[in-house]
């Protein structure tokens, strides 16, 4: 499987490359599915609609190197987001929720979670910001099913985790849309409003028909640390549903790698740092291990600057996200070798990896070397 990201930004798209993720609106219309082909025409429109940037799978529009797949198939997406899309558009008109009508997308994201149980978790798509909430509330669920399912929680265990994580952000349908939507930081009347939802949430699944207490749970409890010092009500640890701990990681994370009106996205290393540096005492850490040992930290296809010199990612394994099989193509003066030099980093320590190069770096290598790594990737995606 030949996987690759590297984000441009949209006035430096060149016809030719290739999408390597989705770009649609949040109500699960899509604008370019994950794989497309860019032309001329697909780039003045993305312009037109101010997206800012785009990851592609190679700076090189001749080379044809697939896009990353995903742990669901791009249809049970689409129809997941509509369904969401929905689900909360009623809500905020009727103040309930049809969970039967959740019922099918549950059981597709699921089905896929399942059937795709080997591949890491590579989530990465755009979203037209004003319709955030939906896309955001199917990615935590789908990372969030992928996590109970490595926790070996029961089929219906795992079926109230999803609906409740796709769930978990229903109270913001009390939420103004100028509040969610504000590019600048929030004063403290708005921030306290923000706090609302899950209670308003909570409140919401309390009135459903569903059977099970747990997306009630979800919603309400999503906030809370561990370490207790989370909202509404800073409950910590055991205290707080394991399914709400669950769904509190895929939340977190999938926030920190979303472009928001606020913020530009975090790439997944980042993301890892401050999730498990940075972020001491907010998440059950015997959860947040297993999370990040199924969720690609460095891509394939990710430019390195390691201990070695300058490497492309080449094989990740579950279990050891942090330590990829990488193929050095350049020493630390930039000067390029004939033939790359494949290392495992799981025979290494700690740390081998310096930094992650980003596109203009990359263009840099590229250029004082003579070498495209990138190539290395299109020549495997020819040997399988």
């Amino acid at each position: 499987m030949v996987l690759c990201m590297i984000k441009l930004l949209t006035k430096n798209l060149r016809p030719g490359m290739i999408t390597g993720q989705g770009i649609y609106h949040g109500n699960g219309s899509f604008l370019l599915t994950r794989g497309t082909r860019l032309t001329t025409a697909y780039i003045q429109k993305l312009q037109e609609l101010d997206v800012q940037s785009v990851i592609v799978t190679a700076l090189n529009p001749l080379l044809n190197i697939s896009p990353p797949e995903d742990i669901i198939q791009e249809k049970t997406r689409i129809k997941a987001i509509r369904n969401v899309f929905n689900v909360f558009k009623q809500c905020k008109l009727t103040d309930n929720v049809n969970v039967s009508s959740l019922k099918l997308t549950t059981e597709s994201i699921i089905f896929d979670i399942i059937a795709k149980h080997s591949n890491l978790a590579q989530i990465n798509d755009i979203r037209i910001h004003d319709d955030y909430t939906f896309s955001h509330s199917v990615n935590v669920a789908v990372l969030a099913s992928m996590l109970g399912a490595l926790c070996n929680i029961t089929k219906q265990e795992l079926i109230e985790l999803t609906l409740g994580a796709l769930l978990h952000d229903i109270g913001k349908t009390k939420t103004p849309l100028e509040i969610l939507n504000d590019p600048l930081p929030l004063t403290d009347d708005e921030y306290n409003v923000i706090r609302q939802h899950p209670s308003d949430g909570a409140a919401i699944l309390r009135r459903t028909k569903h059977y099970s207490t747990i997306p009630m749970y979800i919603a309400a409890q999503h906030h809370e640390r561990y370490d207790g010092s989370g909202y509404p009500h800073k409950i910590g640890q055991e205290k707080i549903h394991k399914f709400a701990r669950i769904t509190a990681i895929a939340d977190v994370y999938d926030a920190l790698t979303s472009n928001r009106p606020y913020k530009k996205a975090y790439r997944p290393d980042v993301a890892y740092q401050i999730m498990t540096k940075c972020s001491n005492g907010q998440f059950d850490l015997t959860l947040l291990t297993v999370f990040f040992n199924n969720v690609a930290i460095y891509p394939i296809g990710t430019v390195l600057k390691t201990k070695f010199g300058y490497a492309i990612v080449k094989k990740v394994e579950s279990g050891w996200t942090r330590k990829p099989l990488i193929d050095i193509f350049a020493n630390d003066e930039r000067v390029g070798f004939d033939q790359p030099k494949t290392i495992d980093l799981k025979n290494f320590p700690e740390n081998m990896i310096e930094s992650v190069l980003d596109a203009a770096q990359l263009a840099t290598i590229i250029e004082l070397t003579g070498i495209d790594p990138e190539s290395y990737l299109s020549q495997a995606g020819k040997n399988h």
